[in-house]
């Protein structure tokens, strides 16, 4: 499915310098992917809620929205995040404070 261009989600922002330009919940650091990797473990709305008290339900719930309309990018972000091969080389052990 394509990405739906136009479509407005007031509560999503992407910004350089916050989270790498990624889509987080507006004045957060929330991303999007993080709410959706919480949703598809099977957590319900109130329970994001209270992991993220600062949120409200219409943040989430347009967090969701924006996952189903730009599915593909958001499914690359978990990826990336999930890939644990990316991460060792990005930050081997043995590198760092003793």
């Amino acid at each position: 499915m394509p990405t739906v261009k136009g479509l407005k989600h007031p509560y999503i922002i992407r910004k350089k310098g916050v989270q790498g330009g990624r889509a987080v919940i507006s004045g957060t650091r929330i991303p999007v992917s993080t709410i959706i990797i919480l949703y598809k473990a099977g957590k319900e709305i109130f329970e994001i809620l209270d992991v993220y008290p600062q949120l409200n339900p219409s943040q989430i719930h347009d967090a969701l929205s924006y996952y189903y309309d730009h599915k593909e990018e958001i499914e690359e972000e978990i990826s990336l995040i999930q890939d644990e091969a990316h991460w060792q080389k990005q930050y081997p052990s043995g590198k760092g404070a003793a």
